[in-house]
């Protein structure tokens, strides 16, 4: 086999983790195209086929999961090294992976998870499903579940309550409708629970969870907000007590390997920090009149 350029595995290892090649080349600022003929070009040198291509997507041949856990134990252990020759402070840039509204609280304090001085940046990936650390999909995340993959670290910050709410003075022909995001995307407890529970007095749903505290204020209906969101709108009052069933812990996880990285333990540090001084809102403790 001809010598490879670790270039070649990067890209490689982009198109495992996303799936596709759509999706990384936007991450890598490329076409498709030009990616394609990339990981070609790959398996020529290697002799072997890594991908099985189909209309849904890229997936890992037996071959090519062999080679992707290879390289992460590489791309882990150039990142320890570049720790140790203190090459740019640890990762120039470090991958935060949270939910919509922990994202949403992020963004509003995030002069606490950043500092001017910094010699590295944060990229932010805000999505309801989980966050994917296991392959370095992330390099920080926040999670609704305790993780179970191995070679994953965690911190548990406490635990995040829900309630419905509406706008406070709303019509009360409007105290029977119901807002959600629409059932195809509602991957968390609390989006499926108004399908569950008021599927006969939905009247407007949405693609994304971000939309639903606009529609509770404009007075649309009723809707499921975490407590650390809807307690501190002034405009809206819970209706009814917590949901208790949709109690759930929240915690911090980092690839083990990769904790000790300088700028990855300072972002877990700050986003520590930040999470557990939020705890007894998070938890639903804060009066929804105050």
């Amino acid at each position: 086999m001809k010598n490879v350029d670790w270039t070649a595995y990067q890209l490689f290892m982009a198109v495992a983790r996303h799936g596709g090649l759509s999706a990384a080349a936007e991450q890598l600022e490329t076409s498709p195209a030009t990616l394609g003929r990339h990981i070609l070009k790959l398996e020529q040198a290697v002799g072997r086929h890594l991908f099985v291509r189909s209309p849904t997507g890229y997936e890992l041949t037996v071959d090519g999961q062999s080679l992707f856990t290879e390289l992460l134990e590489m791309e882990g252990a150039s990142r320890r090294l570049d720790e140790w020759f203190g090459k740019a402070d640890g990762l120039g840039t470090v991958r935060l992976a949270a939910g919509s509204w922990v994202g949403r609280l992020l963004a509003q304090n995030f002069s606490k998870i950043s500092a001017a001085q910094d010699p590295f940046s944060i990229e932010m990936h805000i999505s309801e499903e989980r966050a994917k650390l296991l392959h370095r999909e992330n390099d920080v995340g926040i999670r609704a579940v305790e993780p179970t993959e191995r070679n994953l670290a965690s911190i548990k910050t406490g635990e995040v309550a829900y309630c419905a709410y509406r706008l406070r003075n709303m019509p009360v022909t409007n105290y029977d409708r119901w807002i959600a995001v629409n059932e195809q995307v509602a991957v968390s407890p609390y989006l499926i629970w108004p399908h569950r529970h008021h599927r006969d007095q939905l009247r407007v749903t949405v693609d994304r969870a971000r939309d639903i505290l606009d529609l509770l204020l404009s007075g649309a209906g009723n809707a499921v907000l975490p407590c650390f969101v809807g307690d501190t709108e002034p405009q809206l009052e819970r209706v009814g007590g917590e949901i208790a069933d949709l109690r759930h812990g929240q915690w911090i996880v980092a690839n083990d390997d990769d904790r000790n990285i300088s700028s990855i333990r300072r972002v877990v540090d700050r986003v520590t920090r930040l999470l557990k001084s939020h705890a007894k809102l998070f938890a639903g403790q804060r009066s929804p009149t105050t």
